[in-house]
């Protein structure tokens, strides 16, 4: 008698560089909503954390190494992202880039306005080897998760790269009130909450400004508040938190610098919420519509200041401009980024399983 043949679901590995500070953030939200979304498609996801330590020039080299000498032989598919990921070495695999390490790229001037002849070299060392590292011929597509990824990607390596925004993962999303303004995230100075903060003194508005989030920067951005009442540090929320901050927002406030993606973009525009952003701002400036579904302006405070009070003074139109971003995101949703990225895989709609 013969015996049936078992079938099983294609295995893939979605590599993630882990900090050393363990933290959790918007990469690591990117990792759980694509293994999630493959595994709701029939896949076998599997999250596979590498360490990728960014101490040192020294270290950084040693986390290229640890990924190129990962044996993924066991995984029908792989996955990477974020650098240095993709130096993975396996016949079918796709990129889904978020971002190369970017203190070699486009915030090297801005980061080491006085750099060494060495700190160049080694600059250039990094931008060689991810192009190398990219256009390897095991590596079956390029994506980038915003078009702020793939111009850089263009500019400074060469290459060409599909662009699929992905959604947030955080959950309980909801509509309330339009009452305070609010700048989640991290306290970063690539974040440039201290933007937020000077355009905002320069206001007479009675709405308060409530930061929330945890950063290296946190004591000079509250430095920078002390004496306005109305500027509040709520420090790290729940999601049940974030969720309801948002909702009984009048509108959001998120001028980073060149920003790869910016969730919080989305996070506001799916609770009905206008976003207040920054031309240099990068894929936040991509997505929202000025004037439409929020308001994009110079990176000044004064630029700034103009258009908080400009929302302060209408909430009906702030309303309207939420309702819009809401719209404007209706596609981007976890069930089309898996479609894709097993279809780039080459599991198409009807293949969910691997012969034995």
């Amino acid at each position: 008698m013969k015996l049936r043949e078992t079938v099983r679901p294609p295995r893939v590995a979605v590599l993630a560089a882990g900090s050393a500070s363990g933290e959790s953030g918007g990469a690591e939200r990117l990792f759980q909503g694509v293994t999630s979304a493959l595994r709701a498609r029939g896949i076998d996801a599997e999250i596979i954390v590498v360490p990728s330590i960014e101490r040192s020039f020294e270290t950084i080299q040693a986390s290229y190494l640890r990924f190129w000498d990962l044996d993924l032989s066991a995984f029908d598919g792989v996955i990477s992202s974020k650098a240095p990921s993709y130096a993975v070495r396996h016949p079918n695999h796709v990129c889904y880039l978020m971002h190369t390490i970017r203190v070699f790229y486009d915030m090297f001037d801005h980061e080491f306005p006085d750099a060494s002849a060495y700190a160049h070299e080694q600059r250039r060392f990094i931008q060689k080897l991810d192009t190398a590292m990219l256009a390897d011929a095991r590596l079956r597509k390029r994506m980038c998760i915003g078009k702020e990824v793939a111009d850089r990607l263009w500019e400074f390596n060469g290459l060409a790269a599909e662009v699929m925004n992905c959604p947030s993962t955080l959950s309980g999303l909801h509509e309330g009130p339009f009452e305070h303004l609010f700048l989640p995230g991290r306290l970063h100075r690539w974040k440039r909450v201290d933007l937020a903060i000077k355009a905002f003194r320069l206001t007479d508005i009675p709405r308060p400004l409530v930061i929330s989030g945890t950063g290296e920067d946190e004591g000079y951005f509250r430095q920078l508040a002390e004496g306005d009442s109305r500027i509040r540090f709520v420090g790290h929320l729940t999601e049940a938190e974030i969720a309801d901050h948002y909702a009984s927002s009048l509108g959001v406030i998120f001028v980073p610098r060149r920003e790869d993606l910016g969730l919080v973009t989305f996070e506001a525009f799916l609770s009905g919420k206008p976003v207040l952003t920054v031309a240099d701002s990068g894929e936040p400036a991509n997505i929202v519509r000025d004037g439409v579904s929020g308001f994009v302006c110079p990176p000044t405070p004064e630029a700034l200041a103009e258009k908080i009070v400009a929302l302060h003074a209408d909430p009906v139109s702030a309303a309207a401009m939420g309702a819009t971003g809401r719209e404007s995101i209706a596609k981007n949703t976890w069930e089309n980024v898996a479609r894709r990225l097993a279809a780039a895989l080459g599991y198409d709609e009807k293949m969910g399983t691997i012969d034995e």
